[in-house]
């Protein structure tokens, strides 16, 4: 029997805000009757959410009043000191007393990771925690990347732990026995790359782990691992350049296709396979970046998100839910150690 699980939405997180993730939140109930949903959001919110709903969903639908909210421009340290009765603050505690088994928000990323740190704290054996968050590949499935963002400077048993949590949110998310770990580097010869990724590289290999050694930037899309492994300074950059050319791609066949009327017919005709591209490429079918590391499930959602991209975040809180990745994390860091 599949298990019951409750997430706790920040319904004010976000560009768009609660006219996503409220509309997204009904659409799962709709389609999955063991989810339940706490909504936290502003009182004028949550009664808006109210009347549309009535007693549609029972008591698998619960709504909470927050009496503030973490801007998308706020300092992280100003909303973990001063916002304890936001939105994203009490999404995140109801997580920490077991009222919900995972946080969603589309908010301040910097202010989720630091009051997700402070209220849920650290697995044992996690130094840091890490965000990580699938790209397609081009064998037609995903492949996991992280840090994508939260630790700028990592040493080499921080990104060691960052595999092996990769691994364990690849092999849950894809259903898959053993990931494959690589390591980004400017190359695939061992004596290539800085002290740090040599050492991390030398540690994956005296591990259990399934490491298959250094990987290159272009190599990010091969299909040849599961996991993608670097620091977050990296990593970020890697996936924001990802975004940039995808929005590059995206602007030429656009202009080329206008160009005249003989373009636009060869357009028409080719019109299937785009949009086949199109929904490989769409960010939305990959959005829901894990904070792992944290003792609890926390979910970041794109900050532009629609209600089918916070669908797919939501999805991804369900299923490491399911799966208890913070307890199986704990254990092969474990494992790692005996």
């Amino acid at each position: 029997m599949t298990r019951k699980v409750t997430i706790a939405l920040d319904v004010m997180g976000g560009d768009i805000g609660p006219y996503a993730i409220i509309p997204a939140a009904f659409a799962i109930l709709e389609k999955d009757d063991s989810v339940n949903f706490l909504l936290v959001g502003l009182s004028k919110t949550i009664d808006e959410a109210k009347a549309e709903v009535g007693d549609t969903y029972g008591n698998r639908l619960t709504f909470i009043t927050a009496e503030e909210i973490v801007e998308m421009n706020e300092q992280p340290v100003d909303a973990l000191r001063h916002k304890k009765k936001s939105s994203m603050r009490i999404a995140i505690e109801a997580v920490k007393n077991g009222t919900a088994d995972a946080c969603v928000s589309s908010g301040n990323t910097g202010a989720l990771m630091a009051i997700a740190h402070y209220v849920l704290k650290m697995l044992p054996g996690i130094d840091r925690p890490a965000i990580i968050s699938a790209v397609p590949d081009q064998v037609g499935g995903s492949t996991f990347m992280l840090d994508l963002g939260a630790n700028a400077g990592c040493n080499a048993q921080h990104l060691f732990q960052f595999a092996v949590m990769g691994s364990v949110i690849a092999e849950d998310i894809l259903d898959i026995e053993r990931a494959r770990i690589g390591l980004l580097n400017i190359g695939q010869e061992d004596i290539k790359g800085n002290e740090v990724v040599r050492k991390a590289g030398d540690l994956l290999s005296q591990s259990n782990l399934n490491y298959l050694g250094f990987f290159e930037g272009d190599s990010i899309f091969s299909g040849e691992v599961d996991v993608i492994v670097s620091d977050g300074f990296v990593g970020n950059v890697a996936l924001k350049t990802m975004e940039g050319v995808a929005g590059l791609m995206s602007a030429i066949l656009r202009e080329e296709f206008q160009r005249n009327f003989l373009r636009l017919s060869q357009g028409i005709v080719a019109a299937s396979a785009l949009n086949a591209v199109r929904k490989r490429l769409d960010s939305r079918q990959y959005n829901g970046a894990s904070l792992v590391g944290l003792n609890g499930i926390v979910i970041k959602s794109h900050g532009g998100a629609d209600k089918i991209a916070f669908e797919n975040a939501v999805e991804t809180a369900i299923v490491e839910a399911r799966k208890g990745v913070p307890t199986q994390i704990g254990k092969r860091i474990k494992a790692q150690e005996e």
